[in-house]
Order: C-alpha cells, then sequence, then structure tokens
C-alpha cells in the first residue's frame, strides 16, 4: 500500500512539472500562431493591393499601345508625303512616335517586373499559410493535452497503471472535434471565402464595362454566373459533409443513394451500393455511425486506393445490420497503417473501429498490396427496432 502511495506521489509530481512546462510552451506556441496570422493578412492586403495596381498597368499598356500605333501610322504617312510638311513637322512626328513606343517600352517592364512580384508573393503567402497551419496544429495539440492532464488528476493517478478505453477515445473525441473545426473553417476561407472576394472583383469589372464595351461586360457577366454557380456548390457541398439533412427527413439508405451517385459524379470511381433484407427505421445514433463509416471508407478509397470502382452491400436481419464495403484498389499493409498513429489513414481506420465498437458492433478490416481492400462490420440492432 505504501509503494503505491510513493508512485502515485512521484507521478504527481511530474505530472504537475509537466502541465506548468506545457503552460510555458503554450504561451510561446500562442505567440508564433498570432504572428504568423498578422504576417498572412499584411502579405494578402500588399498581394491585394499588387492586383489592383496589375489591373491599372494593364489598362495602362493597352492605352500606350493605341497610342504608340497611332503615332507610328502618323510618322508613315508623313514619311510617305515629306514634300508637303516642313523640317520641323518630321521632326515633331518621329519625337512623338520614338516618345510613344518608349513610354510602351518602360509601361511594359513595369507591368513584368509588378507580375513577378506579384509570383513572389503568391509564393510567400503559400509558405506563410504553412507555417500558420503547423503552428495552429502544435498549439491545437497542446491544448488537449493540457485540458486533459488538469482535467482530473485524482481520476489519472488512480488509473495511471490501466488507462482504459474511454480515457483513449476522449482525447480522439477532441482531437477530431479541434481538426473538424480547422478543416472547416480552412474549406470556407479557401472555398466560398475566395469566390466571394473573386465574385467582388468581377462586379467592379462588369460596372466599368457596362457602358464601354458591352460584349466584354456579357464575358464577365457570364465568368460571374459560373462563379457564383460554383461557390453555391461548395457551400452546399460543405453543409452536406457537416450533417446531410436527409439523413434526418429521409432516411439512412435514400441518403446514401445521393451520397453515392455524387461520390461518383466528383470522383470517377464506380461505386454500386446494394440492399438486401427489409429496409427498417434506425435510430439516429446508429444511421449516423454507418454514414460516416461509409463516409470515411469512400474517402479513403478516394484518396489513397487508385480504385476504379467498388460495392457498398447493406444487409438488414432482425437483430443487426451488416454493411460490407469493396474496393479494387492498390490496397496496404494493413497492421503497419492501422498502428501508424500519424497517418491520416490510419487515423481513419483508428475512427471506423471505435464508432463500431462504441455501438457493441465488430469489425473487420482486409488488405494487402495490389489485392484491394474489404471493409466488413455489424450493428446489433436495439430490440424494438428488431
Amino acid at each position: 500500500m505504501g509503494y503505491k502511495t510513493i508512485d502515485i506521489k512521484k507521478i504527481n509530481d511530474i505530472l504537475e512539472k509537466t502541465i506548468y512546462s506545457i503552460e510555458n510552451s503554450k504561451e510561446e506556441i500562442v505567440n508564433i500562431v498570432e504572428q504568423a496570422r498578422v504576417n498572412l493578412k499584411l502579405t494578402e492586403k500588399e498581394l491585394e493591393e499588387l492586383n489592383k495596381k496589375i489591373e491599372k498597368t494593364i489598362k495602362e499598356v493597352d492605352e500606350l499601345e493605341k497610342k504608340e500605333k497611332k503615332s507610328r501610322l502618323m510618322l508613315s504617312n508623313v514619311n510617305k508625303n515629306f514634300h508637303i510638311y516642313t523640317q520641323e513637322e518630321l521632326k515633331e512626328a518621329y519625337d512623338i512616335a520614338n516618345s510613344a513606343r518608349i513610354e510602351l517600352f518602360l509601361k511594359r517592364e513595369e507591368e513584368k517586373n509588378l507580375i513577378k512580384r506579384r509570383q513572389e508573393l503568391e509564393m510567400r503567402l503559400r509558405s506563410e499559410r504553412e507555417v500558420l497551419n503547423k503552428a495552429e496544429k502544435a498549439w491545437k495539440s497542446v491544448s488537449v493535452v493540457t485540458e486533459y492532464l488538469k482535467g482530473n488528476l485524482d481520476e489519472i493517478m488512480f488509473t495511471v497503471d490501466h488507462l482504459n478505453k474511454k480515457q483513449t477515445l476522449g482525447i480522439k473525441i477532441i482531437e477530431a472535434q479541434e481538426e473538424e473545426k480547422q478543416r472547416l473553417a480552412r474549406d470556407i476561407h479557401d472555398g466560398p471565402a475566395q469566390s466571394m472576394a473573386n465574385i467582388l472583383i468581377k462586379a467592379e469589372i462588369c460596372e466599368r464595362f457596362i457602358d464601354i464595351d458591352k460584349e466584354k461586360f456579357k464575358t464577365e457577366m457570364k465568368n460571374l454566373k459560373e462563379i457564383v454557380r460554383m461557390t453555391l456548390k461548395d457551400i452546399r457541398k460543405t453543409i452536406y459533409d457537416l450533417r446531410p439533412m436527409s439523413l434526418d427527413d429521409l432516411g439512412l439508405i435514400p441518403t446514401l443513394e445521393r451520397y453515392v451517385q455524387k461520390f461518383n459524379e466528383y470522383t470517377g470511381v464506380s461505386i454500386e451500393l446494394k440492399v438486401f433484407g427489409q429496409v427498417i427505421c434506425l435510430n439516429s445514433s446508429i444511421q449516423i455511425a454507418i454514414f460516416r463509416i461509409i463516409q470515411e471508407a469512400l474517402s479513403n478509397i478516394s484518396k489513397h486506393s487508385k480504385a476504379t470502382e467498388g460495392k457498398i452491400i447493406i444487409e438488414f436481419t432482425q437483430n443487426r445490420i451488416n454493411v460490407t464495403i469493396i474496393d479494387n484498389g492498390v490496397g496496404f499493409e494493413y497492421d503497419k497503417t492501422y498502428n501508424d498513429g500519424l497517418s491520416l489513414k490510419g487515423y481513419g481506420l483508428m475512427n471506423m473501429k471505435e464508432r463500431v465498437e462504441l455501438l457493441g458492433g465488430k469489425i473487420n478490416i482486409k488488405s494487402a498490396p495490389m489485392e484491394g481492400t474489404r471493409i466488413s462490420f455489424y450493428l446489433m440492432l436495439p430490440e424494438k427496432e428488431g
């Protein structure tokens, strides 16, 4: 008994020192994140101003090209009819043409330098975004660990030798929530937010062309409509990925049919959905679990498998539901991938396994290099649903 008390005291001291060290590191990481955000915003603003300047310069180049062409025509006309012009008029025509040529050359050089500067800024912007993403990921990891350690030290002491599954799952749930928030923010920033900014620029261009050039106005309006259409499509996809509303309204099978159809259109992979047995109404927790597992499996097929076709087989029995997902892709070494916690695919497999086991089911994953992948699982149905 005394030995156990001594061990817990030592571990408690180690944990307190660890939390103190992590808290200090967390403040430094927060400062790095904030500075990275400031740098990113400054670069984005600089790039926005540079784009406006480039747009203005391009218009000036167009005007100077017209002016230079006009001066050359005038000079050519003067040279052909030199006998009716004085020496001063000849010299003036030459000077005007030469001045226009030099002015056009300088403006083109300015345009070239501005475009080069924009390329450099865009590279810097990508680099700063990578730095910010890495800093935010580090901050998120440190925050998760700190909150978990500070949450209940007595409970950690009690279970320090036998960390059970629920505690491990607790950390993963927090990580998954933070990862999902970050992914959603990134999707909105890189998708609809960027498109809305592009729409604003296109609208301004349309305003300029409406009275100047009707054809260009029509072209820009057509482009604007296409951008709005694509933005709306991105927003709807983001909402659908968060939680398909049809899952509550229509049920699991109609939602999966629609999702598989969209997946086939987006990826070019031919996935066939087959349903056997009498379809019954499932409760919300089972529906969302099955949908998310299939969604994760299809995501792996799209990103990693290089498959051309696959099947989803769902079988309803009296007391359970059986699901199998098969693809003809390149496969993988299951043990190595599943045990690799840093792998996105490995994390996805763990997420599937945890969802199934949390609902009292079982899952079996079979795969080997160049032999495709087969994921099978079943969930027991509540008695009232059987």
